[in-house]
């Protein structure tokens, strides 16, 4: 099933007042999509990175409904040292059909790995071609998956440097980003007319910030259908977080291109793993990643973290010693040792697909409860909420709908969820528990073209 870019970009209001949020996407049903996942390495510093489909079941049962492969163009391309490999590309049919068969869709991200140098002061001046030759690894995968549906994009540069240039970031923008942007943009839709284009802001010079943003802005549009802001964030200070995604919100606006958040995540270190207080301890990161995530679900953006690895390695390009953006512990490609002090935030409660306009939603970690706010729309399908029950509610939780329609699971009897209230226009063999999935499937609202409030609260019964 294709995803198509949200059609009413901008808040807007309906006949009947009711106003949605902006960023997410429609599928072709017409749902409305909150994307969330992780980034796929297919190496480390290590080596060769595998996955298998026990890799994707433990995605999916941490929320993802979307996966970021992590292309090497050393493998895809002519530039020195690159070399097309075919066992590449079917390692990427490979973790594409993983993640079919787990639900979950597929963008691809290009990085500048695997040649013998990329430099990107010369990339910029293009006098060999270089714009060609990059454009022509793209159309590879382009061929490739141009009828695969659960392909939903491709995040054509991966974090763009000015370096050395005698240049400002804005120029450098205008002049040499956005251009490359239309130029890769229309030759993808040449192959790929429906698929998305995701593009990033230029990363700045080490120690370089812009209001402790290290994200050059963008200022001019790109004018182009299909296309979505992908800006990583990883911001250490709390009080810049809103700051951040404000400026990028207002970014969309300009650009009229829905945010979906391409990485984000501060980097954990060695010690954290270690330590329950300090600036480098866990609850400091818990905290972190919480107004992080505050932030994200108001706004009602997608996020991918980075990275669905475990801890091979480790490497020393922050004060404070090694770090790594991996999520899980264990010293294996594929980790299963979560560091559950960022991953019970990474993988909390959010509305995955929603038949209807998803108005509001905020998963509220100190009460762990979520409230969503949509208008139900039932000739759009099958909704589909991410609960996260094994980590969020081991007491059970209870479901409840504009107050008057009371459901709940109790993970003592292991039978799916019982009534305890439900009114005359309320039935609740459309509300299905998937313990595997761990997502609360819904066939059809309750009530249709209305505002709807769902709660999804610990434990049973509770509805006060």
């Amino acid at each position: 099933m294709k995803l198509k870019i949200i059609l009413v970009f901008s808040i807007m209001l309906s006949l009947n007042s009711y106003a949605q949020i902006k960023h997410g996407l429609r599928d072709d049903s017409g749902r409305h999509i909150i994307p969330r996942g992780f980034v796929v390495n297919t190496n480390d510093h290590v080596g060769e990175v595998f996955f298998n489909s026990d890799d994707y079941a433990r995605m999916v049962r941490m929320g993802a409904n979307t996966q970021v492969i992590r292309l090497e163009l050393g493998k895809l391309s002519k530039f020195p040292g690159g070399k097309i490999d075919p066992n590449y590309l079917k390692k990427l049919d490979t973790l594409v059909d993983l993640g079919k068969n787990a639900g979950i869709k597929t963008v691809f991200k290009m990085t500048v790995y695997g040649v013998d140098e990329f430099i990107w002061e010369k990339f910029w001046q293009n006098k060999k071609g270089e714009y060609d030759t990059y454009i022509d690894a793209w159309k590879i995968i382009w061929k490739r998956y141009a009828k695969a549906p659960f392909v939903l994009g491709y995040d054509v540069v991966n974090e763009p440097r000015k370096l050395t240039m005698d240049i400002s970031y804005e120029n450098l923008t205008n002049k040499y980003l956005i251009p490359l942007y239309q130029k890769i943009i229309d030759e993808s839709q040449k192959i790929n007319a429906d698929k998305m284009i995701l593009f990033q802001s230029v990363f700045m010079n080490k120690g370089e910030k812009i209001d402790n943003n290290q994200y050059a802005e963008i200022t001019a549009p790109i004018n182009r259908k299909n296309i979505i802001f992908a800006p990583h964030i990883y911001q250490n200070n709390i009080d810049f977080i809103k700051r951040n995604m404000d400026r990028f919100d207002k970014e969309s606006d300009m650009l009229n291109a829905p945010i979906l958040i391409g990485e984000w995540g501060f980097p954990t270190f060695a010690t954290t793993d270690t330590l329950i207080e300090g600036n480098l301890g866990q609850l400091k990161y818990r905290e972190l990643y919480i107004r992080t995530a505050e932030v994200f679900d108001r706004m009602g953006v997608g996020s991918i973290k980075a990275w669905f690895l475990g801890n091979r390695t480790m490497q020393n390009f922050l004060p404070g010693g090694p770090s790594t953006w991996s999520i899980f512990s264990d010293k294996t490609d594929a980790g299963t040792v979560e560091r559950k002090y960022i991953t019970d935030v990474i993988s909390r409660p959010f509305p995955q697909s929603i038949a209807g306009d998803i108005q509001s939603f905020l998963f509220n970690h100190a009460t762990r409860t979520l409230n969503l706010n949509i208008k139900a729309d039932n000739t759009k399908g099958v909704s589909k909420i991410f609960i996260g029950a094994n980590r969020h509610y081991p007491d059970g939780f209870s479901v409840i709908l504009n107050d008057d329609f009371v459901m709940y699971y109790n993970p003592l009897k292991n039978i799916g969820l019982e009534t305890y209230k439900c009114p005359v226009y309320g039935n609740p063999s459309d509300f299905i528990w998937d313990a595997n999935t761990q997502k609360l499937i819904i066939l059809k609202w309750p009530i249709d073209n209305k505002a709807l409030n769902i709660k999804i609260v610990p434990g049973i019964k509770n509805f006060q």
